[in-house]
C-alpha cells in the first residue's frame, strides 16, 4: 500500500516541459547534385581566415588561386557545371584578394580587399566577364597594410566599411571616393566586425580579446569587454535588431565555443556555451527574418543551427548538417532570391577544401504544401537604400526597406539596379563629380560644328590670326578635295598614294600646329607620312572618346528609365492610399 500521507503537492513547475516546440525544428541541409554545382574552380589556397565567396540573386564570386596579383572570377548563378579554364576574372589587384562583398542595393557592383592594401569597387555587366576585367569604378586607397575584412551598410547607399591589419577601420563614401571617418582604436589585429540592423553601432573583435560596440561615424566607443580567452582569431555577429551580439572563439582550453552579450553591458555574457573541442574557427551566419543562427567550422564539414529567442537562454540549439567534405569558405546567398516553392531559408556556396567545387548547400523547413508559407517568410530587406550616404553621415538612421517574398517570380529573383556609382574626375580646379563631367562632354559633343563657307581667300586673310587645336584640325579636314574619295590624277599636282590611305583619311597638312601658311600654290601641298599618321592618331582618340561618351549616355538614359519607374510606382502607391 501507498502512504498517501508522503504525497505532497510540489511547490512550483518543473523547468523540464519536454521537447520544445519550434517551427525550424527538422530544418535539414541539401547539398546541389555535381552538375548543379560550379566544378575545376581553382580556390585560393590563401590561410586567411575569410570566407572567399560571395553570392547575389545574380552571380556568384569565388577567390581563385593565381600565380600573381590577386583575383576572383565572377559567374552567373545559373551556369553551373564544368567552370572553363579560360574564364574572366576580376584581375585589377596586384596583391591576393582578402574579401569580396556584394552591393546590397546593386546586383552588379562587388567590392573586394586585397593584400595590396586598396579596396576596389567593381561593375560586372549583367551577361557576365567575356575577359579578364582589370577596370575598376573605384579605387580607395588609406590602409597602409593588407585590408582584411570589408562590408557594405545595410541601410544606407555607397557607404563602405573595411578593416586592416594596420589596426584601422575606414569608412569609406564611395560616391565621392573619401573617408567619412578612421576609426582607430584597436591596439592589435582585428578579428571581425558586424553592423547592427541599422548600421548605426559596429561590434568588432580583435587580437587584445576584447568585445567592443563602436559608432562608425564618430568612432567613439560605447561599450568595451572581455571576451574569449583563447588565443585564436574570435568572430562576431550581431543578432539583428535584438540588441544582441554573438561571438565565437576559444576557450583558455582551446574548446570552441559560443557567447551572447547585451550590447549595453559587456562585462559578461548572456550565456557562453562551449561547442566541441576542434581547431577550426567558426564562422558565424544570422537571418534576422527567421531568427535561425548557422554555426560554421573552417576545416570541418558541420554546421549547426540555433534559434534565437528573447529570453534566457537566448538560444536553442536545433539541428545540425553533417558532411564528410571540409568546408574552406562559405558564401550567403541574397535572402531575396530563395526559392520559396521548396520552403528554403538559406543558401550556402561551400568551398570544399579538398576539391576544386563551388557547391550550393540549402537549408529547408520542411512542409507537405508547396504554397507561400508566410510564417517562414516574412518581409526581407530590399534592394533599395533607406538613406543616402550624406543622409547617412548628418546623423540619420532608418530600418532597412523590407519586401514581401510573395511578390518575387519564377525563378526566384528581384529585378534590381544596375547603374554605376558616381565615379571621380580630376580636373584643374580639384574633383569634379563624375555626373558634371559627363554632361559637359555631352554638351561638347551635341553641340553642332559651324563650317566657313567663305572664300578661300577670305579666310586666309585671317591666316596670322592664333587658331585653337580643333580649328586647326578642322582645317585640315576642310582643305580636302569634296570629292576626294578616289585616287587624283598624275598630272593634277598630287603625289600618287596608295588607294588604302584614300579610303580611309584624308592625308593632312606638315603643319600642324603653330600657323597657317599664308601663300597658297595652285597644286595641293605634298602630303606627308607624319601628318596623315598624327591625323589617323587623332581620328582613333576621338572615335573611342565617342564610344565611351555613347556607353555612358546609354548606362544615364538607363538610369532615367529606372527613376521614372520609381516615380510611377509611387504615385500609384499614393493614388491606392487616397482611394
Amino acid at each position: 500500500m501507498v502512504d498517501v500521507r508522503k504525497c505532497v503537492k510540489p511547490k512550483g513547475r518543473f523547468s523540464f516541459r519536454g521537447v520544445r516546440s519550434s517551427k525550424f525544428r527538422h530544418i535539414f541541409g541539401s547539398p546541389a547534385r555535381r552538375d548543379r554545382s560550379y566544378d575545376s574552380l581553382k580556390i585560393t589556397r590563401n590561410a586567411h581566415d575569410g570566407n572567399f565567396c560571395a553570392a547575389n540573386p545574380k552571380f556568384v564570386a569565388v577567390v581563385t588561386e593565381v600565380a600573381g596579383g590577386g583575383a576572383f572570377v565572377v559567374i552567373p548563378l545559373e551556369r553551373t557545371g564544368r567552370v572553363d579554364s579560360s574564364v574572366g576574372r576580376v584581375a585589377g589587384h596586384s596583391g591576393p584578394v582578402m574579401d569580396i562583398k556584394w552591393n546590397p542595393f546593386n546586383d552588379n557592383v562587388i567590392a573586394s580587399g586585397s593584400d595590396d592594401c586598396t579596396v576596389k569597387v567593381w561593375y560586372i555587366p549583367d551577361t557576365g566577364l567575356n575577359g579578364n576585367l582589370t577596370e575598376w569604378l573605384v579605387d580607395l586607397r588609406g590602409h597602409k597594410r593588407r585590408v582584411s575584412y570589408i562590408d557594405w551598410h545595410p541601410t544606407a547607399e555607397n557607404v563602405l566599411i573595411s578593416a586592416g591589419l594596420d589596426h584601422l577601420i575606414i569608412v569609406w563614401n564611395i560616391s565621392k571616393g573619401e573617408v567619412i571617418n578612421a576609426i582607430d582604436c584597436h591596439p592589435d589585429a582585428i578579428f571581425g566586425m558586424s553592423l547592427n540592423r541599422d548600421g548605426s553601432l559596429l561590434a568588432t573583435t580583435c587580437k587584445d580579446k576584447k568585445l567592443r560596440i563602436i559608432e562608425p561615424r564618430s568612432g567613439r566607443v560605447l561599450q568595451e569587454g572581455q571576451c574569449h580567452e583563447g588565443a585564436k582569431a574570435c568572430k562576431v555577429q550581431y543578432l539583428g535588431d535584438t540588441g544582441r551580439v554573438l561571438t565565437t572563439g576559444f576557450s583558455k582550453f582551446s574548446d570552441r565555443q559560443y557567447a551572447v552579450w547585451d550590447e549595453r553591458r559587456l562585462s559578461e555574457p548572456l550565456r557562453l556555451e562551449n561547442i566541441d573541442s576542434s581547431s577550426g574557427i567558426i564562422y558565424p551566419f544570422y537571418d534576422p527574418d527567421t531568427r535561425v543562427l548557422f554555426l560554421a567550422g573552417k576545416g570541418d564539414g558541420n554546421i549547426r543551427y540555433y534559434e534565437i529567442v528573447d529570453e534566457p537562454p537566448w538560444c536553442h540549439y536545433l539541428n545540425q548538417y553533417i558532411s564528410g567534405s571540409p568546408q574552406r569558405g562559405l558564401g550567403v546567398l541574397t535572402k531575396r532570391a530563395m526559392d520559396t516553392r521548396r520552403c528554403e531559408i538559406f543558401r550556402f556556396f561551400k568551398l570544399h577544401a579538398t576539391k576544386d567545387l563551388c557547391e550550393p548547400l540549402t537549408m529547408i523547413v520542411p512542409r507537405k504544401s508547396d504554397q507561400f508559407q508566410e510564417d517562414i517568410y516574412p518581409d526581407t530587406a530590399a534592394p533599395t537604400p533607406a538613406l543616402t550616404a550624406e543622409e547617412w553621415i548628418a546623423g540619420q538612421n532608418k530600418p532597412p526597406v523590407l519586401m514581401s517574398l510573395r511578390t518575387v517570380g519564377v525563378p526566384p529573383g528581384v529585378a534590381v539596379r544596375t547603374h554605376k556609382p558616381v565615379g571621380l574626375n580630376r580636373a584643374q580646379d580639384g574633383l569634379i563629380a563624375g555626373d558634371r563631367n559627363t554632361d559637359r562632354k555631352f554638351a561638347f559633343i551635341s553641340s553642332g560644328t559651324r563650317p566657313d563657307y567663305r572664300p578661300q581667300q577670305e579666310r586666309l586673310n585671317d591666316a596670322n590670326k592664333p587658331a585653337s587645336k580643333f580649328q586647326q584640325i578642322q582645317q585640315m579636314w576642310t582643305e580636302q578635295e569634296p570629292t576626294g574619295r578616289s585616287p587624283p590624277a598624275a598630272d593634277s599636282g598630287y603625289q600618287s598614294m596608295p588607294l588604302k590611305s584614300w579610303n580611309g583619311l584624308p592625308s593632312a597638312p606638315e603643319q600642324l600646329g603653330g600657323h597657317r601658311p599664308v601663300t597658297v600654290t595652285p597644286a595641293r601641298p605634298e602630303p606627308t607620312h607624319k601628318a596623315e599618321v598624327e591625323l589617323r592618331k587623332r581620328y582613333a582618340e576621338q572615335a573611342e572618346e565617342i564610344k565611351q561618351l555613347k556607353n555612358m549616355l546609354n548606362i544615364k538614359e538607363q538610369r532615367i528609365r529606372e527613376l521614372e519607374d520609381q516615380l510611377d510606382n509611387v504615385l500609384k502607391t499614393q493614388n491606392e492610399s487616397t482611394a
